[in-house]
């Protein structure tokens, strides 16, 4: 008990210096489990794809270049294929203008059976199926817009210059459709002209073994055709999108996190040694007195890590905050805003870094500062 208060004196003898210091761990730490959780994104949204017995059937050319909706009743002829939708892109807005919202056309028929993860309810997937101008919406937007079931809503289309004239019957799981509205293709394809085409095809196989037979059964059906197609598994086709796009943004994450708490290691570890040297005579008199050298260090050590801890705890609660409010402040992240998450791992590594901040940051000073004679030090008094 006379180390402790001892130590909490210490501590409160210069409170700015030991306030700073914990909020500079703080933000450290904040920074670090934000950085060091995006590359964590892509195993997420990986895993909770692993399982899928969906595939993708998209141009050859890309997913900017249109299939013929005729596409689909052949390829439900392909064995082991359980269901087909066609699936297309509208993207349009509501209210402002420079607010771009995820609209996408589908086929109503096999919705529950394709998309399970939307978990759609029966009652919502009937008035989808019966209702030509039926809309499903995802939570947030639903919470975001105070859209209410059974709403009339008007969406203005940027892709293609027509209105939607829509019915709210249901709600979309965020987690699986991410912030869009779900529409009925047949209603797209009458408001523009009936094109007869679609961005791509989402495939319902029986098992994943049997994905890369369906795979090759479709490819090859229609090889060497105006519009040749490109077929791969839900998650394939999300790992080369996310490592595309987000490689260089989850190495540079992984690089500013290693720069910030290295930065924030020196600044630490100079705040300490600031402190040790002013309290140099100080323990020298101690050690002339009785005090051990290990006595005075860990006492230092401890104060270090009440101030490491403190800043770690403060900068894991802070980063929880903030990944909680994510999904309702980024929606231009869209789904990646959800995906994002602070894994336990990594709240553990950011306390564990801090703890290790402040330790060090008062061993070090501390180690150097008493290695000395005493009588050397006593002489300088």
């Amino acid at each position: 008990m006379h180390y402790l208060s001892l130590v909490l004196r210490n501590l409160s003898r210069n409170k700015r210096r030991t306030i700073l210091t914990m909020l500079s761990i703080t933000v450290s730490v904040f920074i670090f489990a934000s950085l060091i959780s995006l590359p964590g994104l892509i195993n997420q949204v990986l895993r909770d794809r692993a399982n899928s017995l969906r595939l993708i059937c998209h141009s050859k050319a890309g997913f900017y270049y249109m299939l013929p909706e005729a596409y689909r009743r052949r390829i439900e002829t392909v064995p082991h294929v359980d269901a087909v939708a066609a699936y297309s892109v509208f993207v349009a807005t509501y209210q402002d203008p420079k607010v771009q919202l995820g609209v996408l056309a589908v086929d109503p028929d096999n919705i529950r059976e394709i998309f399970p993860d939307w978990e759609v309810t029966a009652d919502a997937d009937h008035q989808f199926k019966s209702i030509r101008t039926a809309a499903l919406v995802s939570t947030t937007l639903m919470e975001a817009y105070g859209w209410k079931v059974g709403q009339s809503i008007m969406l203005r289309g940027t892709m293609y210059p027509v209105n939607l004239q829509l019915t709210i019957v249901g709600t979309l799981s965020e987690a699986g459709a991410g912030p869009r509205v779900i529409f009925r293709r047949d209603y797209m394809e009458e408001l523009l002209g009936r094109p007869g085409t679609a961005n791509l095809f989402w495939v319902k196989v029986d098992s994943t073994r049997s994905a890369p037979e369906v795979i090759a059964a479709i490819d090859e059906m229609f090889a060497n055709s105006p519009n040749e197609t490109a077929t791969e598994t839900e998650v394939a086709l999300i790992k080369n999108e996310l490592m595309g796009n987000l490689s260089l943004m989850v190495n540079g994450a992984k690089f500013l996190a290693a720069i910030v708490i290295f930065t924030i290691a020196l600044v630490a570890a100079n705040t300490a040694a600031m402190g040790v040297r002013e309290r140099r005579h100080e323990m020298a008199v101690m050690r002339a007195i009785g005090f051990t050298r290990s006595s005075i260090v860990g006492r230092i050590l401890v104060e270090g890590l009440i101030v490491g801890v403190t800043g770690g705890v403060l900068g894991c609660a802070l980063a929880y905050v903030g990944f909680e409010l994510l999904p309702h402040v980024a929606k231009a992240l869209g789904p990646l805003a959800l995906a994002v998450m602070l894994s336990g791992r990594t709240v553990t590594y950011s306390f564990l870094i801090a703890a290790l901040i402040g330790a060090a940051s008062g061993f070090i000073p501390a180690t150097l500062a008493t290695r000395g004679d005493i009588s050397t030090e006593l002489r300088a008094v």
